[in-house]
């Protein structure tokens, strides 16, 4: 029987032509994700068939190379995706030319071809990566012709298995305009450029958007801070997203792309890291990824993974070591079914428990890395979700529909002692159980140069906010609320092109809200206030120039409004409580593009942004210590933020990345406390970071790569009134590892906080002690990570 290498001419002319077929159909959008069904096969047919589906040119000049067996490929996919799956375990990569225009060649030091897949490889070089995405615009449009900053971190297995058990800290030190709080696991706030309302966590909206896919993952919760495992990237998008993301928009979305399911076949991965931090404990991670086929057109993919962060700091007090340990705990699962009914459906669950033992803060005066307390300051956040995604071809669009539930509940312990001027102990204990029910129906369509989406959309969000104060061993209820949100928005966006470099985007959200609140616990119970209705329209306007093939520009303005709610009054009020008003911001941003990070060895984008934002909703705290929320004024903010890349070889890559802030706030409402500093709260003024990394193939089957960084995080002020306006930041901090690769098992050595630097990050752990302003919460000292992570 003749061999693949021995096929005739006309074997090989039988590619060569399909190939040309796809040249024919290169207007398609090679960018933008679409449903591929190709059987395995000689790499050449599948090519062959992937170009045809996908309208790209794809050519292989090798005959032996075109005769490999591909695994095929099957799924909602984008073209570089799809490539990645028939090229793997095949010997080869994809060098693309252009957005249109691929070429199949041999991998150097590759592998003999196996027949078993496993997870995807680190890719060997950037020139393989193609055209990204942006989906989080829910139009699939290139990221070169997004008209607003949008950035995506693609995570390679490698990077993840080193950095995954971060969680949200991992993607917050790779990029400077992403920034949060520091009260601990599961407890912080996250912002985008400098969109930050207060550092307390209360009943407003988050201003930043968090998703799993196309699932929602919080409303007015903080962080849930879910770990990184086994995702295929990350997606900011920075500024209101009003019009496709409607509520906890304000300041941008944060989407979290997990990898699907894969029918084809079975596989898995695994990762286990040991750590050490100095002056502190030891830590460990492990995880566990597995993908298993059921049948020929279903799959389930399960991640399950556990962490535990040493603690570093001591009590002398209760002469206890390395206080604020932490442990979280958590899994995913998601099953999908191919071809029911011409829907592939998406079944998804995730939990995670985070425990901490207590604060993360010190107290200035007192010896480095110590805090003395009588009582111990506990932590805990217990994240639960479900959904159920389905997608289907309807015409020449794609139908996307998704329902989710997400159960948070938190518990916050805190030491009150001498908050009523007495020595006595006592203990605030408060706790928030937030229900969350969405739901988005949406269609979208068009090409490359006409993306449009419609669609409809619901929130349902319900928070019960207990407290009690007092006596260790019997606290006492005090005034708790209950806040319940509804939403129903329709909405949609289109672009069109006008001429040969200029695309004008459009869109707008119309969105009917409603809240109610009440106290609960109260002493004296008051009615329960039905806010008024509202009825608003977020609209959207974009336009994106192509000045030349490497250079373009893009003109923003979006807007977003977040709904009002009820809260306790601070204490002296003359009421029990009070209601907070909606609060609305609008942007206008300027951005410039040159050339393509992904193809182009030198790069850079940059973008000079305007923000007005009236009647800012804030969480603040009172002279006694108490949470409660008001209306704090109006916000200016004007900044500018640049990202340059230089691939100095096809091993070497440099990047830096900075930001700047000015930021104002204006307007006190009458009777409300002095706002000190007028400055926006927890958003440094500045932001610099750098990066190199690197990859050298020391042999057949192993790679050496590692990067290093250093960031510069800039002065901050924790938040507004006279008692807070406590400086934070101000620091540089650096970070060094790399791996060794042996095909399929990698060793790994990681250095944070390489200079040991001391700072405070952030100037707050207790809100009984705000007033000291003697509160800091330092950087966690150097940590040695040693890790080891295989495929199978």
């Amino acid at each position: 029987m003749a061999g693949p290498w021995n096929r005739s001419a006309v074997t090989g002319s039988r590619w060569a032509a399909a190939a040309a077929v796809a040249f024919i159909l290169g207007g398609a959008d090679a960018a933008c994700a679409r449903t591929f069904k190709i059987p395995p096969g000689r790499l050449g047919d599948v090519a062959a068939a992937l170009g045809v589906q996908a309208g790209i040119t794809i050519a292989i000049t090798e005959p032996d190379l075109a005769g490999r067996r591909s695994g095929g490929v099957s799924g909602d996919l984008s073209v570089r995706a799809a490539l990645a799956h028939a090229l793997r375990d095949t010997g080869t990569e994809a060098v693309f030319h252009d957005s249109a225009t691929v070429r199949i060649v041999r991998l150097r030091a590759a592998p003999p071809p196996r027949s078993r897949p496993a997870a995807p490889e680190t890719p060997p070089t950037p020139t393989d990566l193609g055209e990204i995405v942006v989906t989080a615009s829910k139009q699939n449009i290139p990221l070169d012709h997004y008209p607003g900053s949008a950035t995506v971190v693609e995570f390679p297995p490698a990077w993840l298995s080193r950095n995954a058990s971060a969680g949200t800290a991992a993607i917050t030190q790779t990029l400077p305009t992403l920034s949060s709080t520091n009260l601990g696991r599961g407890r912080n706030k996250i912002f985008v450029r400098g969109i930050a309302d207060s550092s307390f966590n209360g009943p407003s909206q988050a201003t930043v958007g968090q998703y799993l896919g196309d699932v929602r993952l919080s409303y007015n919760a903080p962080d849930p801070d879910l770990n990184l495992y086994d995702l295929q990237r990350v997606e900011v998008l920075a500024g209101p997203q009003g019009t496709l993301y409607g509520a906890s928009s304000l300041g941008g979305i944060v989407r979290l792309v997990p990898n699907p399911p894969d029918s084809r076949e079975a596989y898995g991965a695994a990762s286990a890291g040991l750590s050490a931090t100095r002056f502190g404990g030891a830590g460990r991670d492990a995880a566990a990824t597995i993908n298993l086929p059921i049948g020929k057109s279903a799959a389930a993919r399960l991640v399950v993974y556990g962490v535990r962060d040493a603690g570093y700091i001591d009590d002398p007090v209760r002469k206890l070591d390395d206080i604020n340990r932490s442990r979280t705990f958590g899994q995913r699962l998601m099953w999908r079914l191919d071809d029911v009914a011409a829907w592939t459906v998406d079944l998804g669950a995730a939990s995670q428990r985070i425990r901490s033992d207590d604060g993360q803060y010190t107290l200035r005066g007192d010896p480095p890395l110590t805090r003395g307390a009588a009582l111990a300051q506990p932590f805990r956040n217990d994240f639960r979700l479900a959904y159920v995604t389905g997608r289907r071809s309807v015409g020449g669009g794609q139908l996307t529909t998704t329902t989710s539930v997400a159960n948070h509940d938190l518990l916050s312990v805190f030491d009150a002692t001498e908050s009523d001027g007495s020595a006595t102990l006592r203990r605030f204990e408060e706790r928030n159980d937030i229900l969350l029910v969405s739901h988005e129906t949406r269609l979208a369509g068009g090409d490359r140069g006409a993306p449009w989406v419609v669609g409809v959309a619901g929130v349902y969000n319900v928070s019960r906010l207990s407290r009690s104060l007092g006596s260790p061993d019997a606290p006492e209820q005090i005034a708790g609320v209950r806040n319940a949100q509804m939403e129903l928005s329709i909405f949609g966006q289109a672009s069109r092109p006008i001429g040969s470099s200029l695309t004008v985007t459009a869109g707008g959200r119309l969105t009917a809200s409603g809240n109610e609140g009440r106290l609960i616990d109260a002493p004296l119970k008051e009615p329960e206030i039905d806010s008024r209705k509202h009825v608003h329209v977020v609209p959207t306007l974009a336009l994106d120039w192509r000045l030349s093939r490497s250079l373009s520009t893009f003109l923003e303005v979006q807007r977003g409004v977040r709904a009002g709610g009820f809260a306790i009054a601070p204490a002296g009020a003359t009421t029990a409580s009070q209601e907070f008003v909606a609060d609305d911001l609008s942007q206008i941003e300027l951005g410039v593009r040159w050339r393509n990070p992904q193809w182009d060895r030198l790069s850079a984008r940059a973008a000079l942004f305007a923000v007005d934002w009236n009647h800012v909703q804030a969480d603040l705290v009172d002279d006694l210590g108490l949470p409660y929320t008001a209306n704090i004024g109006n916000g200016r903010i004007y900044g500018l933020d640049a990202t340059a890349s230089w691939r100095v070889s096809s091993a070497v890559t440099l990047t830096a990345s900075a930001f700047f802030n000015d930021t104002y706030l204006y307007g006190r409402p009458a009777g409300s406390q002095d706002i000190g500093k007028r400055t926006l709260p927890n958003i440094p003024r500045d932001g610099v970071r750098l990066e190199t990394a690197w990859r050298r193939d020391l042999g057949r089957g192993v790679i050496l790569s590692g990067d290093a960084s250093l960031r510069y995080v800039g002065k901050s002020y924790l938040a507004t009134g006279t008692s807070y306006d406590v400086s934070q930041g101000s620091y540089f901090v650096g970070s060094l590892g790399a791996r060794l690769d042996f095909d399929r098992v990698g060793v790994s050595l990681d250095i944070a906080n390489i200079g040991d630097a001391r700072a405070n990050t952030f100037a707050f752990g207790n809100p009984f002690g705000l007033t000291r302003r003697d509160q800091i919460t330092p950087l966690r000292p150097r940590t040695v990570r040693l890790g080891l992570d295989a495929r199978f």
